[in-house]
């Protein structure tokens, strides 16, 4: 016991700034790791992983044990290939989370497109919302932000036509082609119709205590967390309507409260983007002038 306390003062004598540097900079992986695996199943076996790492390296380095230290040298090639295996999905969510930082402004497409529209549009959706929810019937209505869903609208009907409550009402009526699937809409048109959203991967679904959510809920979940776009879901057999963003959902909401929610999302990344319209025309201009001179 008097050696493992004197390699223990040992070591803390050795501590200097590179140190300090080196263990802020592992805990910052860890900590990332941790995040990206956030509201995932596999959280709590990365929290065994990162507990068995760090017993493993206070014995392997406090304690003279060579033969554990053989097998942890051995074995450890063979985990590094095992883990990125195991957490496949929670890593490539978390790396498209990455590239998308930062790139999540919202963007009009059209010339002539402006808020006015796309808020005539979120009232359209909220009309067809609360009337789906009245008549019981299911639907998915995926509306785009900053990220593009053209790799999904591939894989539904293309419809190209203005939003309104009627032709929402039309593509999710019951037993029609178009019923089955999401609808997604880009500014103020609804681009394609049963569309095949990824299903989420997450354990949102399982720690609810409604476990009767279906496979509508899991796909806005699912686009939720690979992509930054608004999904919003009316279930079938309730009749709830639900909204889902950022790979979080928000059950049983009103129409009014959905309206307001919709409009406060896309009017913040309206007013970003117009700041970043205005900062890029401002360095423009600075850097014509400074040409000029």
């Amino acid at each position: 016991m008097s050696d493992f306390f004197s390699e223990v003062i040992f070591l803390v004598q050795r501590v200097n700034w590179l140190t300090i540097i080196d263990l802020v900079l592992v805990s910052t992986i860890f900590y990332v790791l941790l995040v990206v695996l956030r509201e995932t199943q596999a959280r709590t076996l990365m929290r065994g992983v990162v507990f068995l790492v760090i017993l493993i390296s206070l014995l392997t380095t406090l304690v003279n044990l060579p033969a554990f230290s053989w097998l942890v040298s051995t074995v450890l090639p063979s985990l590094l290939v095992a883990i990125p295996v195991i957490f496949q999905p929670e890593l490539r969510r978390g790396l498209e989370r990455i590239g998308r930082a930062g790139s999540s402004t919202f963007t009009l497409r059209g010339s002539g497109m402006n808020f006015e529209s796309v808020e005539l549009m979120i009232k359209d959706v909220v009309k067809a919302s609360s009337r789906l929810s009245a008549f019981k019937q299911g639907a998915l209505i995926i509306l785009q932000r900053g990220d593009d869903l053209y790799e999904y609208e591939n894989t539904g009907v293309k419809i190209d036509a203005n939003v309104s409550p009627e032709l929402l009402l039309q593509i999710f009526y019951p037993n029609t082609p178009l019923h089955d699937g999401a609808a997604i809409i880009v500014e103020d048109r609804v681009t394609a119709a049963a569309c095949i959203m990824p299903l989420s991967a997450s354990g949102v679904l399982n720690s609810s205590p409604e476990r009767q959510m279906g496979l509508r809920h899991r796909a806005a979940l699912g686009i939720s967390e690979t992509t930054d776009a608004i999904a919003v879901v009316v279930s079938e057999e309730t009749g709830a309507i639900s909204m889902a963003h950022r790979g979080r959902i928000l059950r049983r909401i009103s129409p009014d409260k959905l309206e307001n929610v919709l409009i406060a999302f896309f009017k913040r990344q309206a007013k970003n983007q117009e700041r970043r319209n205005i900062m890029h025309w401002i360095n423009k201009i600075i850097h014509l002038r400074e040409k000029e001179e």
